[in-house]
């Protein structure tokens, strides 16, 4: 009887930022501009490995891959939070909720495997290069994007599924600037000790694999670099994989900033400011290292090294 009574929500209120009109204007002009210049950004990146002889590599087409899940996670996150900037908040039906995290988690599963298999690729290429032509061909990176494509959408799909079978029959207001796991939780009437458990049963793996990869690969290559007696060797060697550092160590940090360090001092809108830090920033931070090894090297010779072209 007291289930019949129980008032369904399928709707929710996104607050955002509740500031003065002024400041969301201008906060609307740069998430704008951000989200402008990201989307362009990736997009330069893809044709510019697409068309450009030079970086038809696996180390490149790696990289466009990491270029796709950009935009498709600030354009997920994006367009909405400025309709609620404008609005002073926005509404967002229960489907479009759990639509919005599922795409936004599942381009962060397949960042972390993707950045794993990008390692492995720098690992062959510097430790190996004699048979880097043999291992890393079109056919087995096309198969090493598509596995992280399709696992980072088919462990989430679980998640998610769990999520839709969720009751919310309690207030309907997010004080957030969209939809993430933690405010839908906190909203949930149903018993969500199993959902919270498993979000820890899947985060350690999808998190511990890939970094473990990327560990090991690097630990064989700074062994080898090591070992080479010409310091111009090994600042080539080392220039083959700098770019990529760069992107994993803005990555794992930002992750770290928002899911790893407790929130239980920190105000709502610094919770608000590092989830910013996440997803729009850290996509227009990832964009330097990236524009610089696929844009600004074809202008260059490039370094020869035994790299298949895809």
């Amino acid at each position: 009887m007291q289930k019949n009574n129980l008032t369904v929500v399928k709707e929710f209120f996104l607050l955002g930022f509740q500031i003065g009109q002024d400041l969301r204007f201008l906060l609307f002009s740069l998430f704008f501009v951000i989200y402008c210049g990201t989307l362009c950004g990736n997009l330069l990146i893809i044709t510019l490995v697409s068309t450009s002889r030079s970086l038809h590599t696996p180390m490149y087409f790696f990289i466009s891959q990491l270029s796709i899940s950009d935009i498709m996670l600030i354009t997920n996150i994006v367009p909405n939070l400025l309709h609620i900037l404008l609005n002073n908040g926005g509404a967002i039906t229960l489907m479009g909720c759990i639509t919005q995290f599922y795409f936004l988690c599942a381009p962060e599963v397949f960042d972390c495997f993707i950045l794993a298999v990008m390692s492995y690729d720098r690992y062959v290429a510097i430790c190996n290069p004699l048979r880097y032509t043999s291992i890393m061909t079109s056919g087995h990176c096309v198969i090493l994007s598509l596995a992280c494509w399709l696992y980072g959408f088919s462990i989430i799909l679980i998640f998610i599924i769990k999520i839709a079978k969720l009751i919310f029959c309690g207030p309907n207001i997010i004080d957030h600037l969209y939809c993430d796991v933690v405010p839908l939780l906190e909203l949930a009437c149903s018993d969500t000790f199993i959902m919270r458990l498993e979000i820890y049963l899947l985060g350690i793996p999808n998190i511990f694999i890939p970094t473990t990869i990327i560990i090991l690969s690097y630990t064989h290559i700074v062994s080898v670099i090591l070992k080479i007696s010409s310091s111009t060797g090994r600042q080539k060697a080392f220039s083959t994989c700098s770019s990529h550092l760069i992107v994993v160590s803005i990555f794992y940090w930002t992750m770290f900033c928002v899911y790893v360090v407790p929130t239980n001092g920190l105000t709502l809108t610094m919770n608000k400011t590092l989830s910013l830090l996440y997803t729009l920033l850290c996509s227009l931070l990832l964009l330097t290292p990236l524009y610089t090894v696929s844009g600004i090297r074809t202008l260059r010779k490039p370094y020869r090294r035994p790299f298949i072209n895809i």
